[in-house]
Order: structure tokens, then sequence, then C-alpha cells
């Protein structure tokens, strides 16, 4: 049974066993999907309406670019199952032997290389939302403007998440040149990512709390 097939009863259940997928990226990633598809839900409850002609032609164009995320971060939830198989097998490879060793530490990088690839291309696919959901929050529906401060603060969690999952396959890497440009890579799109997140949500929640 495929993810799309699944209820969300099923998927929380598949989750909650032993088996290695889905795990922690791809729950990032249709975290991620929830909070653009808040964002879409602003867009959808704002296009048409008089009040907000003016903002029409953005909030479409803002809507298709979220639906074209949303769907890439669908990919990334089987892409993360996908690469995260062989290094779930890779870790019961013996090491009896010298032979042995030198393969299971060859499979191993290759796999944990692998593996980052999906969480850093959802950490990637949060950072191109930021500027959707600061769209949806300053010229969307104000009746529907705490739907977007959820999306910002679900796009925060998905991102932090994803970058776990590339963190524990960094630090496990032989080749540190490798995992310190990853990791690098990592903190450059963290500090165009989170801060922003936080004044969207920051802006909503002060705009709410007026007591």
């Amino acid at each position: 049974m495929g993810f799309e097939d699944m209820t969300i009863r099923q998927y929380v259940e598949e989750l909650s066993s032993k088996k290695p997928v889905p795990g922690g990226g791809g729950v990032s990633a249709l975290t991620a999907a929830l909070a653009a598809g808040l964002s879409r839900m602003v867009c959808s409850l704002t296009m048409g309406k008089k009040k907000y002609a003016a903002n029409e032609r953005i909030i479409l164009e803002t809507a298709t670019m979220l639906s074209s995320i949303t769907n890439d971060l669908y990919d990334c939830m089987y892409y993360d199952a996908e690469a995260f198989e062989p290094l779930s097998r890779a870790y019961s490879m013996p090491k009896d032997t010298d032979e042995q060793i030198h393969e299971k530490m060859k499979v191993m990088e290759e796999c944990l290389a692998r593996a980052s690839d999906p969480p850093m291309s959802i950490c990637i696919l949060i950072c191109r939302m930021v500027p959707l959901i600061e769209t949806v929050m300053e010229k969307g529906s104000t009746l529907a403007v705490s739907d977007a401060g959820c999306s910002a603060a679900l796009a925060e969690a998905a991102f932090k998440a994803a970058s776990l999952n590339v963190l524990i396959n960094t630090g496990l890497m032989r080749d540190r040149d490798k995992a310190d440009w990853i990791n690098s890579e990592l903190a450059g799109i963290e500090k165009m990512t989170l801060p922003p997140l936080q004044k969207i949500y920051e802006k909503v929640y002060s705009g709410l709390n007026r007591d």
C-alpha cells in the first residue's frame, strides 16, 4: 500500500511500528505539505472576493507555486523511504572479517550520503515556501490569517525535523569534508528559513493576541 492510499490512522499506525519507514524524514515532508495546504486554503478563501480583487493575480500565482511545492514534497516522502531502506539494511551487514568491515564501511558511506539528500531537499522546498506564506499572510483574507500563522508554525517544525534527519546522517559519515559541506549548506538554508518563519508566526500571533 502506497502512502497516498493510507488513511491518516493507517499512516500513523505504520509510523508507530518497528518498520524502518516511514520515519522522521517522511513525516517532515508530510508536515511541510500540510503547511503548504493551509496557505493554499487561505488563497482559495481570498480568490474571487471583491475586497481582495487587487491581490487576485499574486494570490493565484502563490497558490500555483504552493501546489507545485506540495507535489515535490509528496515525492520526497517516497524518496526518503527509498533512501533509508538500504541504509537500514547496511547497519545489519556482517563485520566478522576485515573484508566484511571494509565492505560495510563502503556501503554505509554511500547509503548515508544518499539518505541525506531527501531531507535536504525538504529543507530547500520549505525555504522556497517562506515568501509564499508571507504573501498569504499579508495579502490573503484577514478572516483566515490564523491559518497563515499555522502554516508558518508547521513549516518551521517541518524544517527542524528534516534538518535533524540530515544531521544524523552526516554525523556518521567518515568523509568529514563532505559531511561538513552538507552541514554548511544546511546552516545557510536554515538562516534563510527559520527567522522569517518565526517572524510571520509572531506577527500573526501579536495581531490576534490583543489582550
